[in-house]
């Protein structure tokens, strides 16, 4: 897998363009190795299992996830995907810009499908099984709408038209009464979990920012602010990882592209990314990605 797919808390790239703010991203992932950490956009996604199964996190919620099934992540969502059993998986992630969608006047379409779908108010099911009739459907034009991307380019050049009719016709699957889902926030629930997502933005933007200086569990905790006791078992309970674990995690992703487009030194490569010990790098980077640096940057090559 190419791990410059593996993003930090919040992506700052551009998925499309402005014309075609929307891209679509092939994974494989080899037995054991599946493992992309908490990151969220302002885009909205589908996620769909081609091969194998996946544990997928979004926010506190957690669903396993197999082939011929998709989840469905709102733009502002944090979220995440786990090995299941060591199992090999392949999935693939349309990244979109909902007001991309948008009619050029306030049409029967804005008012009914459209805006509802951006405010939240009428949205996709989370996980989207094929247990239904209309979810099937659901899924088939999902399917169609990757099928209508180039995998080398992660773009629909030429196809923009028929990328676009498959969302509207996914947005009329869930038009009937009980298949949508309301996800504005609006009870004293509701705002609970969005202060835990932006505390754990909040901490993880600092990991992000500072991942190549040395960085402990009290300045982490000083960011919220919590006791390191309370932080430690937060983090935990909302990423499944310890913060040395995601911190480590997050330096290796950084090393992998260093590895792949520098020529830099593997003593150096450890320094940059906040390492102080080579020994201690190479048993992170072996256990994070199933071998040792050298060999990850031979096989790139």
């Amino acid at each position: 897998m190419d791990m410059t797919m593996r993003h930090s808390l919040r992506e700052d790239r551009l998925h499309g363009n402005v014309q075609f703010p929307l891209a679509a991203y092939w994974m494989d992932y080899a037995p054991g190795e599946v493992n992309v950490d908490c990151h969220w956009h302002d885009e909205a996604e589908f996620l769909y299992v081609l091969e194998g199964q996946l544990l997928f996190q979004n926010d506190t919620e957690y669903v396993k996830v197999q082939k011929g099934e998709a989840v469905f992540i709102d733009g502002g969502d944090i979220h995440a995907a786990y090995s299941l059993d060591g199992a090999p998986c392949s999935f693939c992630a349309v990244v979109f810009d909902p007001r991309w969608l948008d009619s050029a006047g306030y049409d029967a379409v804005q008012n009914r499908f459209i805006r509802p779908f951006q405010e939240k108010k009428k949205t996709f099911p989370r996980h989207i099984r094929p247990d239904t009739p209309w979810e099937k459907r659901l899924l088939s034009h999902l399917s169609n709408l990757l099928g209508s991307f180039d995998e080398e380019s992660n773009s629909a050049l030429n196809n923009e038209a028929a990328v676009k009719g498959y969302f509207f016709l996914m947005l009329n699957e869930i038009e009937p009464e009980g298949r949508s889902c309301n996800r504005s926030l609006s009870g004293s629930e509701d705002q609970l979990r969005a202060e835990r997502v932006e505390r754990l933005k909040k901490t993880i933007l600092y990991i992000q920012q500072n991942y190549a200086n040395p960085i402990r569990i009290n300045e982490l905790a000083n960011q919220i602010p919590m006791s390191e006791g309370q932080f430690f078992r937060f983090f935990k309970r909302m990423t499944r990882q310890t913060p040395v674990e995601y911190l480590n995690a997050y330096r290796v992703s950084r090393a992998t592209e260093l590895l792949q487009h520098t020529e830099r030194k593997i003593s150096d490569v450890a320094l940059e990314v906040g390492f102080d010990h080579i020994s201690y790098f190479i048993k992170v980077f072996r256990k994070t990605m199933n071998c040792t640096p050298s060999e990850y940057r031979k096989q790139k090559a």
